[in-house]
């Protein structure tokens, strides 16, 4: 039988799962259950191998691509949920899917996401929709559908995966900009809401990773500079997310200089942005 959890408004104790993993070894009792989407590859595979690294994770796997979804299952003896997020249906048939197998979703690590790269006005209708589907919607859709019963245990984490594309702004790059620009709205204004229940989010924020994302969007990343960071150094920072406090973690660090800028200077870092991209 699992543990109970402090009901709403009740302050976070030891038995807060995500909080116990700080501390040393798991407690006795069920392992946390972390929801992962975007699982099949990229980011989301490696978040998947360092948590299943330490064993004291249960992980639960979303992705589009069954097969490399598969792999990365018996990789890190995580079970395999395979289901598009383009949709509310695909949406809630995940969280459905995730109820029925462990009971409960401790952590969602929101890691799912499409690009797309050239003029917006050559861009297709139907991909500019797919982007904000599955960029924004599934995100929120996702987080509707696990954090009622977060709330009600007093414990839990959201872990959404942004992009520092969308506090700038990209070149050539408006839409994928626009989608990571909403959730950085959307997590700041959910923070503010969840204050005293024992619920916190993360937003991470990384520059350009290595990925197979730039060849799934049909165009390279072709710029100089910022050089693209390995994929794992984002998977660290989830899992700094999930056993500390931070309200934001940058990818590198240093990219978050330039979002001071942008604040403090608006006016020369359009400048800038202009002449660089």
């Amino acid at each position: 039988m699992r543990k109970s959890h402090p009901a709403r408004g009740t302050p976070a104790t030891g038995t807060d799962a995500t909080q116990s993993v700080a501390a040393g070894p798991p407690a006795p009792g069920p392992r946390p259950v972390v929801l992962i989407t975007g699982a099949s590859s990229g980011i989301g595979a490696e978040v998947a191998s360092r948590l299943a690294a330490g064993g004291r994770w249960e992980l639960l796997l979303n992705g589009r691509d069954e097969g490399r979804l598969g792999s990365v299952a018996a990789r890190t003896a995580g079970a395999a949920l395979p289901m598009d997020l383009a949709s509310e249906e695909g949406c809630r048939k995940l969280a459905e899917a995730a109820l029925a197998h462990s009971g409960r979703v401790d952590v969602l690590v929101a890691g799912a996401g499409l690009g797309w790269a050239g003029s917006y006005t050559d861009m297709p209708p139907g991909t500019v929709d797919r982007l904000v589907s599955v960029n924004v919607c599934a995100v929120l859709h996702l987080v509707r559908l696990v954090l009622p019963q977060m709330v009600s245990r007093g414990s839990g984490r959201l872990v959404l995966i942004g992009s520092v594309a969308g506090r700038f702004g990209v070149r050539d790059e408006a839409v994928y900009a626009a989608t990571k620009g909403a959730l950085i709205a959307f997590t700041e204004s959910l923070r503010h809401e969840l204050q005293g229940t024992g619920v916190h989010v993360c937003l991470v924020l990384p520059g350009p990773v290595d990925t197979p994302f730039f060849t799934r969007r049909g165009t390279p990343y072709t710029r100089s500079w910022p050089r693209p960071v390995p994929a794992g150094r984002v998977a660290a920072a989830v899992e700094k997310a999930l056993v500390g406090r931070r309200d934001e973690i940058t990818v590198p660090r240093w990219l978050g200089v330039p979002g001071r800028l942008q604040g403090m200077a608006p006016q020369l870092f359009r400048k800038l942005a202009m002449r660089f991209g």
